[in-house]
């Protein structure tokens, strides 16, 4: 069995790790930060059969770094993802405020589940993959957010890469609105993100306003790839449906012979929205697979209304070729 579950210390924290014995390949966790993703290493085939490992995740390197961080590096992004205006919104005929946790915009941002306390759920070891379970408890006391869920995260390694299956169970007794996103900042072993290309999905593009709100849309008519030499990027997007059968970004490096396919489930209730934005330093882009639209607890775009007991689910994978 070529792949082992390994954990070491990170600064006073426990960082989980599923290890390719026979590639090289790894990924690792911190559970109790919110179960991110820290780093994720996948191995890159050539066409001349020569092989190579490629760093694909920038994250902070220390636990110093990761407790100051306010990226929000690998984040899960739960009951919501994005900006909620005010952090006020109306759910069957009541209003909700949530806090404000982005005072420059004055919005609430990207749920409440980041850099919690996540449990140990459970792990598998097969001859073909790897995987580890991690899950959080609301229960329903959250400032502005008085709706109760499990939600669980599980992270598969195999041959074919990395897979990210979500699910969120409504454990409450009314109706609750929820949706997820996975924020994850790419890189290829920190190559420029200048000397890179990007190929989306997209079939829309979400026209923002000033306070980076969702203002209507246009059709997206940049096909192909597009180079990212100087080009600043905070864009929401809504993908092509694909009857059902998923999409993918593509971000590309022509120096490397190496591309990054970031594959997110599209359909009712899935992966229908992304948004990609390239951070200052230039050195890693943030490609953001998500259920719903930018402020979907007030404009309703993508958003899961989740009947007690009821399960939402969805996978997104990363892989290199």
């Amino acid at each position: 069995m070529p792949f082992e579950i390994l954990h070491k210390p990170f600064g006073s924290l426990t960082e989980y790790f599923i290890l390719n014995t026979a590639t090289g390949e790894y990924v690792s966790f911190l559970p109790a930060h919110g179960a991110i993703v820290r780093q994720l290493v996948l191995r890159h085939s050539g066409a001349n059969r020569e092989s190579k490992l490629v760093s694909l995740i920038k994250a902070p390197k220390s636990q110093q770094a990761l407790m100051a961080d306010e990226t929000y590096a690998s984040a899960l992004l739960f009951p919501f993802p994005s900006r909620i205006r005010h952090g006020i919104y109306e759910f069957e005929g009541s209003l909700y405020t949530l806090p404000m946790n982005e005072a420059h915009h004055d919005n609430a941002i990207h749920g409440f589940v980041a850099g919690k306390a996540f449990e140990l759920l459970g792990q598998e070891i097969t001859d073909t993959a790897a995987s580890l379970a991690f899950g959080y408890i609301h229960d329903g006391t959250y400032i502005g957010y008085p709706f109760p869920f499990e939600f669980r995260i599980r992270y598969t390694l195999s041959a074919t890469g990395l897979s990210v299956t979500y699910e969120a169970q409504n454990t409450g007794r009314q109706t609750a609105p929820v949706s997820f996103g996975w924020h994850p900042y790419f890189t290829l072993n920190e190559e420029p993100v200048d000397h890179l290309t990007i190929e989306l999905p997209a079939k829309k593009q979400v026209l923002l306003d000033e306070n980076l709100l969702p203002a209507g849309e246009e059709v997206f008519e940049q096909k192909g790839e597009i180079p990212l030499n100087d080009r600043q990027l905070d864009a929401a997007f809504v993908v092509e449906e694909n009857n059902g059968e998923g999409v993918t970004t593509i971000l590309r490096s022509a120096h490397q012979g190496v591309q990054l396919n970031v594959w997110q489930e599209t359909g009712p209730k899935k992966f229908n929205y992304l948004v990609v934005y390239t951070p200052a330093g230039r050195d890693n882009i943030a490609i953001e697979s998500l259920t719903s639209n930018v402020n979907g607890l007030n404009n309703g775009q993508g958003l899961i209304i989740l009947e007690p007991g009821e399960v939402a689910k969805g996978t997104i994978r990363v892989s290199v070729s």
